[in-house]
Formats: structure tokens, C-alpha cells, sequence
């Protein structure tokens, strides 16, 4: 019988970008179990809700995650909106939806060429964060920053966007469009890529059913599962279909993940097409009083933000429950007979972003 060995793993690590410690019980070279840690770059934001004002408390809410930061910062703010029934302008909700979309391109992109180094392919890595390029110019052309933009705020949105820059944004992304192609068949058509990811890190659609997972780790596994359903800010006028895989492994995430930069192009384009004329916010008066959860889907899956408010400039309580954090019980389980040379690529899978997990 083989011995047992215990090996850790991370939080520093070559190939993460985020410090996630995994005690990995291996016999000879596999995988017999994983267990998770966290808690190593544990912030405590959610305790800074007590000591600043709820409207400053966005900026708060964006720095939870620098790669989808402006969308938490528009799901804190879609929850302060609900305790205060705040109508937010039609105008606004579209130029979310944009800038939401952006930051899941720009997202994805960026964790592609995460996986295409953590496989040893370099010129797949820089083509992919040269493509991220174009997306990052976009942002910071419409909000004055490139990763964290400060553009949402309770009851609307900081900052406009024209018109005709709109078009060009849109007729841009469609210009990118072949490249984006040729990228997505690298990764999905690949021989070398199918043969180093097929068949690795599987979850079955129960599994993920029952694991919690969410966003492309569970619609790798066939359940076409995606927030942006239930229609808020402006996605209940766009119309776009979640993209699907069946297989639950590393290369159906992958997979997952290649196919939504054409659906986000394509969303950004309706946007551009019917966004309507009209304010970008609304006065905001008084204080919130009650709670509220407000839920969106991030590049890595569903996000949910609670907050309760007593009346006072200071909410009572915020809690935000990330994607990362869904995803890491379907890890744990995915890793369970991989090889150890194979853990850093099923680790990368799930898109891990440890320091939006440990708020």
C-alpha cells in the first residue's frame, strides 16, 4: 500500500496570480484529497461599512476585486438602490451594462492568457493580453482608469458616455472580432490544448448542482445557469444566450470562457444601438433603512451583496458572498485523482481570485 504524504501548496506559487494554500494528501502522485485554507489576505472590508458614509463606501466596495471591480461596485450600489427604492435613470442602466461587459472582457481576456502560461505557451499568453489592450483603452477613455473606474454611485453613474463614442467603441470591438476568433480556436480547436486540458479537474452537472459552484465552472458542466437572466440593470433588453459546455473539465471552462468575449461584444453592441436619452442619475436624499441583496453576475460567476441599514449615514451590515468563494468546494472535489503536476491548471480553472474571496 502506498504512503500517504502530505504536500502544501502555495500561497506563493509560479503559476497563481492569487495566494490560495492547499494542503494536497497525495499517494505516490496523485491526488487523494485537498484541503483549502483561507483567510491569508483576509482585509475585513466588509467591517469598514460601519465607519463610512454609504455613498463613499462604493470606492470600498470596487477595491474587493481589482479585475471586476466595477461590477461589484455596481452590485453594492443595486442593493443600497433596493433598501432606498432608488429609480436608477434607463441611460444609466445601459452604460453599466457596457462598462459591466468591458470588465468581463477585459477579465477573461486576462485570465486566458493566465491559463495559455500556466501551459507553457508564452505567444498565446502575450496575444491574449494584447487583445486585453484595446479593452483596457476603452476604459480608460470612458472612465479615466483602466482596472478600478469609479464610475458607478448610488443612483446612477459618475461619468456619461456619448453617443457616437458608443458607435465607436462597438464598430472597435467588431473590428477586433477575427482576432478574438483566432484566439478562441487556438484554445478550443488545439490539439495540444484538448490534450492538456480534456478530461482534467471533472465535475459532473450534479456535482456542480450540489457543490454550489457558479458562473463558467457550472455552465462548463451544462446548466445554462447565467445572472444576467433576471434582467437587471439593462439585461432584460438585450437579448443574449449563455454559452454552454458539457464536458465539466478544465478545457470545457476554458472553452466556456472564449465563447462569452463574443457574446459580451455583442451585448455591448446592442447597448450601443438602444441606449436611450435621459439623466445619469438621480438626487439621492436621506439615509437607507432596511436590507436588501442584490445579485450580478461577475466574470467568475454569481455575486451577492447584502447590506442592512438602520436609518444613519453608516450601514449596519455588508456582506458579499464572491464567486471564488462558490467555486472552491468544486475544486477541492475536481482535484481529487489529478496528477500533482496537474493541480496549478485545475487550481487556474476555476479563475481563483483569493482576495475577492477573503473580503
Amino acid at each position: 500500500m502506498s504512503k500517504q504524504i502530505v504536500i502544501p501548496f502555495g500561497p506563493q506559487h509560479p503559476v497563481l496570480p492569487e495566494p490560495i494554500h492547499l494542503d494536497l494528501v497525495m499517494e505516490d502522485e496523485r491526488v487523494v484529497e485537498a484541503l483549502p485554507s483561507i483567510g491569508y489576505v483576509h482585509r475585513g472590508l466588509e467591517k469598514l461599512v460601519e465607519k463610512r458614509d454609504f455613498r463613499d463606501f462604493v470606492y470600498i466596495a470596487e477595491r474587493i476585486c481589482g479585475i471586476c471591480s466595477f461590477i461589484h461596485g455596481m452590485t453594492y450600489c443595486h442593493a443600497v438602490e433596493g433598501v432606498m427604492d432608488l429609480p436608477v435613470p434607463p441611460r444609466a442602466n445601459y452604460l453599466r451594462t457596457v462598462w459591466s461587459e468591458l470588465s468581463r472582457l477585459h477579465s477573461h481576456l486576462l485570465w486566458l492568457g493566465l491559463m495559455a502560461d500556466a501551459m507553457g505557451f508564452e505567444s498565446l499568453f502575450m496575444q491574449s493580453w494584447r487583445l486585453r489592450e484595446h479593452v483596457l483603452d476603452d476604459m480608460e477613455e470612458t472612465t479615466g482608469n483602466r482596472v478600478i473606474q469609479g464610475s458607478c454611485k448610488v443612483g446612477g453613474v459618475r461619468r456619461d458616455i456619448s453617443d457616437a463614442k458608443l458607435r465607436e467603441i462597438a464598430d472597435g470591438l467588431e473590428e477586433l472580432r477575427p482576432q478574438l476568433e483566432d484566439l478562441r480556436d487556438v484554445f478550443v480547436r488545439d490539439s495540444s490544448v484538448r490534450h492538456r486540458l480534456g478530461g482534467l479537474g471533472t465535475l459532473t452537472e450534479q456535482q456542480a448542482w450540489e457543490l454550489g459552484a457558479v458562473g463558467p465552472v457550472l455552465r462548463a458542466c451544462g446548466v445554462a445557469n447565467d445572472i444576467r437572466q433576471t434582467g437587471y440593470a439593462a439585461y432584460d433588453e438585450l437579448d443574449f444566450t449563455p454559452a454552454v459546455e458539457t464536458a465539466g473539465d478544465c478545457w470545457a471552462r476554458t472553452a466556456v470562457r472564449a465563447e462569452e468575449l463574443f457574446t459580451s461584444i455583442d451585448l455591448i453592441q446592442q447597448a450601443a444601438e438602444k441606449i436611450p436619452e435621459g439623466p445619469i442619475e438621480v438626487k439621492v436624499t436621506g439615509n437607507p433603512k432596511g436590507e436588501f441583496y442584490a445579485r450580478s453576475e461577475q466574470p467568475r460567476g454569481e455575486v451577492i451583496h447584502y447590506v442592512k441599514a438602520n436609518g444613519t449615514k453608516n450601514l449596519v451590515r455588508f456582506r458579499v458572498r464572491t464567486p471564488t468563494f462558490s467555486n472552491i468546494a468544486p475544486l477541492v472535489v475536481s482535484m481529487k485523482g489529478i496528477e500533482l503536476a496537474d493541480v496549478p491548471v485545475v487550481v487556474l480553472s476555476i479563475d481563483p481570485c483569493i482576495g475577492c474571496a477573503e473580503r
